[in-house]
């Protein structure tokens, strides 16, 4: 994995944990906090695959 991978998928753990804080204690604030984080999170998790998609087709070529 790389770096960007992590830290995407980091954020999309803490949106969902926000998320379900949120919905706990009835916060819509939260749980909207909590899912933006989670968009974040996996476009930085996809931002990722592509780039170790285009390292991996580096090394083939």
């Amino acid at each position: 994995m790389n770096k960007d991978q992590v830290k995407g998928a980091v954020k999309n753990i803490a949106g969902k944990v926000q998320e379900e804080a949120g919905k706990m204690i009835g916060s819509k604030e939260q749980q909207a906090k909590g899912l933006g984080k989670q968009i974040t999170g996996t476009a930085q998790e996809k931002y990722g695959d592509a780039k170790a998609a285009v390292k991996n087709a580096d090394k083939h070529h």
